[in-house]
């Protein structure tokens, strides 16, 4: 035990700041790269390696809170057209919930893939099972989470191209005060419901697609 938080906790926060978050950021860089922006190369974020991502402050909190955040990946807007920069930055923003959404779709096809081939009760392929399921829970929650459209999260890019600019940059001005308001309400559970509840439908929808194969085959 430490500070309260046993040892299955705290390897599940750190998976999620070494595994899964790095994919996340990286997604960010890449896309932002392929768009025309280098900025995120040149810094060397442009990678999977998890010190590259990993932000200590919030590192300490996603450990013993539950709830923390990388380092934001640096995108320079001048390196888009100013005709499509606000297009651009949304797509910069959304890869990064998409990229969790693709690894989801993944650990769900695996976890049906295992319980598939566990035709009668074996303990070891049961864990695995159930891993690779929670993985997938909590990379659908994490692009759930960060589609909230309130600054910084992702979704708050995306509005951008939704809303006028003159409202858009007005909320962007309390960017650094809004980030503890999205931690407390994370910590304090108020998010928990809405974002389970559109989680376990996309689980499901999930689950649907990648069993179908396996119930075609038995």
């Amino acid at each position: 035990m430490l500070f309260g938080l046993s040892l299955e906790k705290i390897l599940v926060r750190v998976f999620i700041a070494v595994c899964i978050l790095p994919v996340h950021e990286f997604a960010h860089a890449y896309t932002a790269y392929r768009l025309g922006d280098k900025t995120a190369k040149l810094s060397g974020r442009m990678t999977l390696n998890p010190l590259a991502h990993i932000d200590p402050v919030g590192f300490f909190l996603m450990l013993f809170v539950g709830v923390g955040y990388a380092k934001a990946v640096p995108v320079n807007m001048r390196y888009f057209s100013r005709s499509t920069r606000k297009a651009k930055m949304a797509i910069v923003s959304l890869a990064g919930p998409v990229s969790n959404l693709i690894m989801a779709f993944i650990f769900v096809f695996l976890s049906n893939a295992v319980f598939y081939l566990n035709d009668g009760f074996n303990e070891t392929l049961y864990t695995v099972y159930s891993m690779l399921y929670y993985a997938a829970i909590i990379n659908v929650s994490l692009a759930v989470f960060n589609l909230i459209p309130i600054p910084p999260l992702d979704g708050s890019r995306i509005l951008s191209v939704i809303i006028p600019d003159k409202y858009y940059f007005r909320i962007m001005q309390y960017e650094r005060y809004l980030i503890f308001v999205i931690l407390a309400l994370a910590f304090l559970g108020v998010l928990s419901g809405p974002i389970s509840d559109i989680s376990a439908l996309i689980i499901g929808l999930f689950d649907k697609i990648t069993s179908l194969p396996f119930t075609m085959l038995g």
